[in-house]
């Protein structure tokens, strides 16, 4: 094996998954997408379903969608259909849908075995006097005095939890390990705890759940998992992902799928990106606080967010493919993820034009009652999305910034006296600057000139020379716009680390209030009314948007994706 395919993209789990192959420790990979059910999944969850599924995909194996939703008091049926909504949406095609919740009765009967084989016992005592005596990195546990109580003993009670005899918090199971072992998660864990709560799969059957650490990699091994693969935070687990397996296979237990190998635990860094928060807490309480609309708010880090805001896919994929998999974790610049969103989109999004503070033109020698379709490209990127017809007429809307009384030399757009080009359509002349009576202006009057039709260049003058214009403008027929309301998103945080905030001081007050603009009264081509939302589209010289579901075709509403080019960067440099 060669140092790199060892290392595509910086990837050492394909270095690791073809060492496995190769010396027979598996013949097909299988992996598995675990998510809990009790948030919408964000971006960095999408690095663990590259890396799941990804590693599946490449080496022709399967990948589960596996369900871990054994926590009651925090999942919800609407997570499990947004997080299947989303991982369809990023490409995925699971091998199986699998549910923790499906092994329950595996779990239990297996938990019993432990407890008569002398792995497990019952411990009476509350939650708060397991853990003030678990000891500390530096001292050992105290040994609870249920420890050593009778299997046949435990294996009653265990019984009689199941049951449902005892109220939440009257007692544990826990792992039989070493009170005094150095990773703290050894140190008699906990396998089962009573919560008399509905389980949104199963009701009421069941009032004791299993711990994260007892169902993971029992579900792995019941499903003839290979390759567990996790975030970094799961690699002090692991020994005890392995104790676990170690006892169900001592005691003869024997694999539910028939397979003669057990699962390999293999830990990566996650990714986190600057000036976002993806702590599930945190996000909800953005929600709590209105900082934000919903799940799906286009400023939040969430799949569902950005799907609503115009990304695509591919491009999330592209990025964590970039950026590859470390074994440390560090702080990747959103400037990154940003270009290859733009990038992308730059490749497959529609042009249009939509002008989002209308300026009233009246091009005053263009026939009254004459309207043209302006041929216009689609892609300049893609000839083969060819082109469309774009209605022109006596008076169009240009963008107020486009226009200036008293320009400064840089200044290229329109002004008294100087001459323009409309985007395949004519050029024309600012002649006269109509205001209103506090002297705002409310009109242009301009004159166009004939010869200049698709914005070509006119016949020479007289005397061979040869009138040049160095502004090109996006316009809007105003007898055929449509009107819509355009929001225009940006970052939710300035700061590069939005948590960055002083002893007491509330990390949300580092949102960005102006990180959502709603503009009204936009004026759009006609063809506008007939995108949907996922759409990408470019307003020609403002930048990607997509429609929202909000919107109607005679009152559409789009979304900024991301501006057509890095201005967060200018700013930053400022």
């Amino acid at each position: 094996m060669t140092e790199s395919t060892e290392n595509v993209a910086g990837n050492f789990i394909i270095g690791e998954i073809e060492r496995d192959l190769a010396e027979g420790r598996y013949t097909k990979v299988i992996t598995r997408l675990p998510p809990e059910p009790n948030a919408y999944l964000h971006i960095g969850h999408a690095k663990a379903f590259w890396i799941d599924y990804g590693m599946a995909e490449r080496f022709g194996g399967e990948c589960n969608l596996r369900f871990d939703d054994t926590n009651p008091a925090k999942e919800d049926q609407e997570y499990i259909d947004a997080i299947k909504t989303d991982t369809a949406w990023l490409g995925m095609k699971w091998a199986r849908e699998c549910y923790a919740s499906d092994y329950f009765p595996l779990l239990f009967d297996w938990a019993i075995k432990m407890v008569e084989a002398g792995y497990a016992y019952v411990d009476e005592r509350s939650a708060d006097e397991i853990r003030e005596t678990r000891g500390s990195l530096t001292t050992p546990g105290t040994p609870s005095p249920f420890r050593d109580r009778p299997a046949d003993e435990s294996v009653d009670l265990f019984s009689r939890m199941r049951a449902g005899e005892f109220a939440n918090g009257a007692c544990v199971l826990r792992a039989k390990i070493d009170m005094a072992h150095g990773n703290m998660n050894m140190r008699d864990p906990i396998m089962y705890r009573i919560m008399h709560l509905e389980h949104h799969r199963t009701g009421d059957e069941w009032c004791i759940y299993p711990s994260y650490d007892w169902t993971h990699g029992q579900s792995d091994w019941i499903e003839g998992i290979t390759h567990s693969l996790c975030s970094l935070e799961y690699e002090n687990h692991r020994p005890l992902y392995d104790w676990f397996l170690d006892k169900v296979i001592e005691i003869g237990i024997t694999s539910p799928v028939g397979c003669d190998y057990r699962p390999r635990q293999i830990e990566f860094a996650r990714g986190n990106l600057t000036h976002m928060i993806t702590s599930k807490r945190k996000l909800l309480k953005m929600i709590e606080a209105k900082c934000v609309s919903d799940w799906d708010d286009p400023r939040l880090p969430t799949l569902h967010g950005l799907r609503r805001g115009g990304v695509q896919p591919q491009s999330i994929r592209r990025f964590w493919e970039e950026a590859g998999v470390a074994k440390r974790e560090n702080n990747i610049e959103i400037a990154k993820f940003e270009s290859i969103v733009r990038d992308d989109l730059n490749k497959v999004a529609q042009r249009r034009m939509a002008v989002l503070d209308p300026l009233k033109v009246v091009i005053t020698n263009y026939p009254e009652d004459q309207v043209e379709q302006m041929d216009v490209v689609n892609n300049p990127e893609d000839e083969s999305a060819g082109t469309r017809q774009v209605p022109f007429s006596r008076e169009i809307y240009i963008e107020h910034d486009d226009f200036m009384e008293d320009p400064p030399r840089k200044f290229f757009r329109l002004c008294p006296g100087r001459e323009v080009r409309l985007r395949s359509a004519y050029w024309v002349k600012c002649e006269d600057v109509i205001k209103d009576d506090a002297g705002n202006i409310i009109e242009l009057h301009c004159t166009y000139d004939p010869n200049t039709r698709g914005g070509n260049n006119p016949p020479p003058e007289a005397d061979g020379t040869q009138r040049k214009v160095k502004g090109t403008l996006h316009w809007v027929s105003a007898a055929h716009a449509i009107d819509a309301e355009v929001r225009l998103y940006d970052h939710l945080f300035e700061l590069e680390s939005p948590e960055d905030v002083p002893e007491g001081v509330d990390w949300l007050t580092n949102v960005n209030a102006d990180s959502l603009q709603v503009k009204t009264g936009c004026k759009l081509e006609p063809s506008l009314a007939n995108f949907q939302p996922g759409q990408p589209i470019q307003f020609e010289r403002i930048g990607y948007f997509t429609a929202d579901a909000d919107g109607t075709t005679t009152q559409p509403v789009f979304n900024r994706t991301i501006g057509l080019r890095d201005s967060w960067a200018k700013q930053k440099k400022k």
